[in-house]
């Protein structure tokens, strides 16, 4: 097979390379890499040396691809499928690439900031970077339930990049600090998770939530 994906279904980025995968129907071997493994860590410090999630090999290309968003951005050019997830319309794809960062870097960053702080050691919490990272998700979530508005998609009526990043994102920082009486965000999230391809993707995780640390 000429794609080869290194990840854990439990993270949220990859789960956003998944949902990508499973929305251009691309085939791709699956190599779940448990970083607790020495053996394994090192084996996946040879691909990227950085050893995060996910990163992407194509055998056919013999090229090694790390991060999420250049991942989909790869996906999109080289492995297209029934959807476009990068906008052909220069000016839409520049703001699918704005939402993009939004999602990971005002939802998704603060999210894994507290979740990473539940599971320290009590004597090296972090409370401060912790209601910080609030913030900034009480941001995120204020400017979004504006923008969204009675759009289907971050984009309007067209599932993109962008919906990939909000689906784990969102749906683990609803469970560390709820989206309370924001009703677009609400009903946004609803429509994520019955996406046929991020409902896929919970269900692959579904065996390893127990390790999330919740709210």
């Amino acid at each position: 097979m000429t794609l080869t994906l290194h990840f854990h279904p439990l993270s949220s980025f990859c789960m956003k390379v998944l949902v990508a995968l499973y929305e251009t129907g691309a085939p791709f071997e699956r190599k779940i890499v448990n970083l607790a493994n020495e053996a394994e860590r090192a084996a996946f410090a040879k691909l990227w040396p950085f050893a995060k999630f996910p990163v992407l090999q194509d055998h056919g290309r013999d090229l090694t691809i790390p991060e999420s968003t250049i991942i989909i951005e790869y996906l999109a050019l080289h492995h297209p499928g029934a959807t476009q997830l990068v906008p052909a319309d220069p000016d839409l794809a520049r703001q699918t690439r704005l939402r993009d960062r939004v999602f990971d870097l005002h939802v998704n960053g603060p999210m894994q900031k507290i979740v990473t702080d539940k599971l320290r050691p009590a004597a090296h919490h972090d409370p401060f970077g912790v209601d910080h990272a609030k913030e900034q998700l009480q941001i995120a979530y204020a400017m979004l339930e504006r923008e969204l508005g009675d759009n289907t998609w971050a984009m309007g009526n067209v599932f993109t990049m962008a919906d990939c990043a909000a689906a784990p994102a969102l749906f683990y920082a609803n469970q560390i600090l709820p989206f309370g009486e924001r009703r677009n965000l609400t009903r946004y999230l609803g429509r994520l998770v019955e996406r046929p391809s991020f409902a896929r993707v919970l269900a692959e995780a579904q065996p390893y939530f127990a390790m999330f640390p919740g709210a």
